[in-house]
């Protein structure tokens, strides 16, 4: 399964980037081991329009117009579900499992998602009620989709 990572807002040079780079290099080598193909980053600009519904339309269908039929949608939001690292890796293998070929993780803008995109998510996934700014977000997001490769394939690294 292909999966790749949909993220409003460039992720400048620094220490951030640098951390994020390091994990998702690490998921995209660890990953085919268990039929995970890290297929990369796709970054948009954020919305331009007046209202925040407007920008979340917006952010909403230029990642709508990227995803192809069949392929499942998992939502970072802050309204989502807080699953342990092992659910996280389960619901993965399970999408793998069931011949989903491609999955999208979207992290959104500054305004959230659009409720459209909501409604359509096979997962909107919260990495915890607290509020994080994007890059982090993209820090985690790539550690634990190293995790996710790590979990299916029995390496220690979890220790779990």
């Amino acid at each position: 399964m292909k999966i790749s990572v949909h993220a409003v807002g460039r992720m400048k040079a620094g220490p951030e980037r640098e951390l994020a780079d390091r994990y998702f290099e690490r998921f995209a080598k660890s990953g085919p081991t268990v039929g995970l193909e890290f297929a990369g980053i796709t970054e948009i600009a954020e919305g331009r329009a007046q209202s925040a519904a407007e920008r979340q339309r917006d952010e909403g269908s230029r990642l709508q117009a990227q995803l192809q039929p069949g392929t499942a949608l998992i939502l970072l939001d802050e309204r989502g579900k807080s699953l342990s690292s092992q659910d996280f890796a389960n619901r993965i293998g399970q999408l793998r499992d069931g011949g989903r070929k491609a999955l999208v993780l979207a992290i959104g803008g500054a305004d959230g998602h659009d409720p459209s995109l909501r409604d359509q998510a096979d997962l909107m996934l919260s990495f915890g009620a607290l509020t994080w700014p994007h890059q982090l977000v993209r820090v985690m997001l790539g550690e634990q989709l190293y995790r996710v490769a790590t979990i299916l394939s029995g390496h220690p690294y979890h220790r779990s």
